[in-house]
């Protein structure tokens, strides 16, 4: 998964860091709020890991300027504050899970897994179609059906648009689908995001008539979403 990880401590960062990227995980660090947020203004995650005491705007500021800009995308809170009006202000304020330091690595890729897949974060199952509106994935075929017809992608288009149609209504960032299906895991500036996006847009036909459109978030990145009606 995509993690964002706020922590000023950079001996635990460097640790946790570690842990999670061993872990199959990439991880973004800062060390700021501010930066932190500047982030996440112009990419997107799977999970947000945060610390409480941090220079210049806390994580409790930080989890509530994120809920309070619509983002839902799971926060787990890793700190060494374990008093219990402390833990109820945060799961309050939107926080999903919550865990007290000295940090164990066990414990923590167990809840970082956990709400990944209560999130719907998971990698679709090989054997197990996916239906969205006209379109069925078959991944195990590698196809998608178009009103039960095959539609010839390339296999690139082909994991664009699984992604794409597992993830329904979520907005993904151009770095975060480079890194999803190209394995790109450093942001680069590349119009190959939307050159495939184009493609799958015109060969699978998805456009308002069918029900479903393929949103350009401007400076951002995408969202399948469906029409409402």
């Amino acid at each position: 998964m995509r993690i964002a990880y706020l922590e000023d401590d950079m001996a635990q960062a460097e640790l946790v860091t570690h842990w999670l990227k061993e872990a199959g995980h990439n991880c973004l660090h800062h060390s700021s709020g501010r930066e932190f947020m500047s982030m996440l203004r112009r990419d997107t995650f799977d999970i947000l890991l945060l610390d409480w005491e941090v220079p210049d705007m806390n994580g409790y500021a930080v989890l509530e300027e994120v809920r309070a800009s619509g983002n839902r995308t799971p926060v787990l809170f890793a700190t060494q504050r374990d008093d219990e009006s402390s833990i109820v202000g945060a799961l309050s304020l939107g926080a999903d899970d919550y865990m007290v330091k000295p940090t164990k690595q066990a414990e923590l890729l167990a809840r970082i897994t956990a709400l990944g897949r209560r999130a719907g974060v998971a990698e679709m199952d090989e054997e197990t179609a996916l239906t969205v509106g006209p379109w069925t994935v078959d991944r195990a075929r590698r196809q998608i059906l178009l009103d039960e017809e095959p539609v010839k992608l390339t296999d690139k288009d082909f994991e664009l648009a699984c992604y794409l149609f597992q993830n329904v209504g979520k907005l993904m960032s151009r770095a975060h689908l480079l890194e999803k299906v190209w394995g790109i895991m450093t942001p680069i500036e590349s119009r190959t995001v939307d050159v495939h996006i184009s493609r799958i847009r015109r060969s699978l036909q998805i456009r308002p008539e069918r029900g479903y459109r393929i949103k350009t978030v401007y400076q951002h990145g995408y969202r399948l979403e469906p029409i409402e009606e």
